[in-house]
């Protein structure tokens, strides 16, 4: 398809582009930094954003920053999730078969905890994405996982993942006081302004091997426009201009071209 035509070695604007790869924006790099303290000192940490805002991103450059000898990560991604299948899902990526009650299953997950820390020498890292589909019974169960020992220390990193009303529709409210006044880092992934969004459209096509500019400095403007800064809209309409452009045999998109693939052919016209 349009790799051939515009001469590219690999697919940009896709999620499984390599981590080193990846845009590093200032706010990018800072959360990430910020989300490593927290795995270092077995902090509790809250990620918050808009939808397609980057937060996946986000966790795969920092998961992929954690020294493999020296963490075990363990990703639970379930609206569903229960605080018993909470416990069942972390000991099933620890290879433990977990036992039917949820309070059996919690000792069996702290003792495993307590294992990896004490005899692996290993610090444990827990990543709960979407978390802003779980209900108050499952958030509140992570105070009781991070009360350890008389409270005086956590035995793991917990890092809450979610888009915006995690805060706003939850944590922020009075019912969830007790959980909020436990949280040590909080981060919020703002959209790119315009200046990031055309260093984050040109990252993407130098991981392609696209030696030329093909986006002109007004389709740039466009595409900013309608994506508002939005890393997964910017995919959508990046990939969608550059079909046109090859079925077009056009080697330069301008903002024509931009505004005819948000109109025609992103279902919900961009943005808006």
């Amino acid at each position: 398809m349009f790799e051939e035509f515009f001469g590219m070695q690999h697919t940009p604007f896709v999620r499984d582009v390599p981590v080193q790869s990846l845009y590093g924006s200032e706010v990018l790099d800072d959360t990430v930094g910020r989300l490593t303290y927290a795995a270092d000192r077995q902090l509790f940490a809250v990620v918050t954003g808009d939808a397609g805002s980057g937060k996946s991103t986000t966790i795969r450059r920092f998961v992929a920053s954690l020294p493999k000898d020296q963490y075990i990560t363990l990703y639970l991604s379930d609206s569903k999730l229960t605080p018993r299948w909470l416990y069942k899902g972390l000991l099933d990526q620890l290879g433990i078969e977990s036992r039917f009650y949820r309070g059996d299953a919690k000792r069996q997950f702290q003792k495993e905890v307590e294992i990896i820390r004490l005899m692996q020498h290993k610090k444990c890292v827990i990543i709960l994405d979407e978390a802003h589909l779980l209900d108050k019974e499952t958030l509140e169960e992570f105070r009781f996982l991070l009360n350890y020992q008389f409270d005086s220390m956590s035995p793991t990193a917990l890092v809450l993942v979610g888009q915006n009303e995690l805060w706003e529709e939850k944590l922020r409210l009075r019912r969830y006081a007790a959980i909020r006044q436990r949280i040590d880092v909080r981060c919020t992934l703002p959209n790119l302004d315009r200046a990031e969004t055309e260093r984050y459209i040109r990252a993407h096509m130098v991981y392609a091997g696209c030696e030329n500019d093909i986006f002109t400095d007004k389709a740039l403007d466009e595409v900013f426009r309608i994506s508002a800064g939005i890393p997964r809209v910017i995919n959508r309409i990046c990939e969608k201009s550059l079909m046109y452009a090859c079925q077009k045999q056009k080697h330069l998109i301008d903002d024509y071209s931009v505004r005819y693939v948000s109109d025609h052919e992103l279902a919900e016209g961009g943005n808006s």
